[in-house]
């Protein structure tokens, strides 16, 4: 029988299947910005609104999910004994995804894909450095030096100018999001080996529902935003956003969580970025300057070098 509650698995075991398990989640995140201007093209949706409907789509389905496999009583019981832990993941996960969606809009799809993605491996080597208390290597140092470069330059360089209507203010909402990303992996890494995955995805998603889902109805209704929508297409790429954006993604990310270290995984789905980058420019017809592609090759190349520095997060 599968239990809910779950040993720590060592470091080496299943570190491959974790890490190919987390680069299909970042691909699946990759799809959320192509898809955030399109429904709100078609809708007149608000990002807070959409991503309040998309929360909730995510909720029904994982509820559902835990309920076939009998596992909501067990939600309930392993979400409470955890909740401080369930509840920085959740509130952390909200908060990383209101920024992205609002900064999608202000910032272009491009520039806050690799803003937000690219933060957030550096924010946790710094953070980690701090916590060990012993100074970077020079490789890190390198590391982050080239990606904060690339960071000033994506973010101020990187789009054409008009293309992006409030660039910097898009960039700094970016910026807030990939800190919240990074704090979201760094707490679910050690509560990923406590709890299955229908366990802690249900649960960390229902605590994010619940600043996500009051978000994007009361803020766009007292804005005298629409918070409904007609449109047929911008209601089933909203269901997919949810269901397949959030609910299996964040599965995938948590399974993956098990074996692989907050800071490799965080690098791992960079292939996010990379899926939005392509999808924008074919799809959306965004464009990136000379550079903005010299920051989106500096900024890959920063993070790829910060798997060899990421070490395995110790269960708390």
């Amino acid at each position: 029988m599968a239990t809910t509650e779950t040993e720590p698995v060592q470091a080496s075991a299943g570190k491959g299947r974790g890490l190919v398990l987390v680069c299909l989640a970042g691909v699946l995140w990759g799809t959320i910005g192509p898809a955030i201007p399109v429904v709100h093209d078609a809708s007149g949706l608000s990002p807070l609104a959409i991503g309040g409907y998309r929360a909730l789509v995510a909720v029904v389905v994982l509820v559902i999910a835990a309920a076939a496999m009998r596992r909501l009583r067990d939600c309930a019981r392993l979400g409470r004994r955890h909740w401080r832990r369930v509840t920085v993941v959740g509130v952390s996960t909200a908060t990383f995804q209101l920024l992205f969606f609002v900064a999608v809009l202000w910032a272009g799809v491009s520039i806050t894909t690799v803003v937000c993605l690219g933060f957030a491996p550096v924010l946790l080597l710094i953070t980690g450095s701090v916590r060990s208390r012993r100074r970077p290597s020079p490789g890190q140092l390198v590391t982050v030096t080239a990606a904060v470069t690339g960071l000033l330059l994506v973010g101020i360089l990187g789009s054409p100018v008009g293309e992006a209507p409030y660039p910097v203010p898009g960039v700094l909402a970016a910026l807030v999001s990939g800190a919240a990303y990074a704090i979201s992996a760094e707490a679910a890494a050690p509560l990923s080996l406590r709890l299955d995955t229908v366990t802690m995805t249900t649960t960390t998603t229902f605590v994010a529902a619940m600043v996500l889902v009051p978000a994007g109805l009361v803020v766009p209704l007292a804005a005298g935003d629409r918070i409904w929508t007609t449109d047929i297409g911008s209601w089933a790429l909203i269901g997919y956003l949810g269901a397949v954006t959030m609910a299996l993604a964040y599965a995938l990310l948590f399974t993956g969580l098990r074996t692989t270290p907050s800071g490799a995984a965080v690098v791992a789905t960079l292939l996010e970025p990379v899926t939005a980058v392509v999808l924008a420019v074919v799809f959306l017809g965004e464009r990136l300057t000379v550079a903005g592609v010299v920051g989106v090759v500096l900024i890959m190349a920063a993070i790829a070098s910060l798997g060899r520095h990421s070490k395995e997060p110790a269960p708390q």
